[in-house]
This record gives structure tokens, sequence and C-alpha cells, in this order.
């Protein structure tokens, strides 16, 4: 019973951590801004770092089952 917490919370981190990279690679390709009123490349970095973060601690999640 204690794998289910872990399965769900690593899925979810997954989940965000890969729709956000893919969205913050969307919006560079198209030029677009990541975040209104920042700097283009801090926006995008740091967008892109917190997706990695994202998958990094689903996939520390996924490890523990």
């Amino acid at each position: 019973m204690e794998s289910g917490p872990a399965i769900f919370t690593g899925a979810v981190f997954a989940l965000f951590g890969a729709g956000l990279l893919v969205w913050t690679a969307t919006r560079v390709r198209r030029r677009e801004p990541v975040a209104h009123d920042v700097n283009p490349v801090a926006s995008a970095t740091l967008a892109g770092a917190a997706g990695v973060v994202a998958l990094v601690l689903a996939a520390w999640c996924l490890t523990r089952v």
C-alpha cells in the first residue's frame, strides 16, 4: 500500500515536467514569450530548469516503489 502514493506522485511530477518542457520548447521555437515582461532567455531557462527538476523528482519518486 505504500507504493501507491509514490506512483501517483511520480506520475504527477512526470506529467507536469514533460508538459512544461514541451510548452516551453514550443514557445521558444515560435519566438513567443514564455513569460510576459521578463527577459526571454531568463524565462525560458527558468521554465526549462523547473521542467527538468520535476522530471528528476518523478524519477526519484518512482525509484522508491
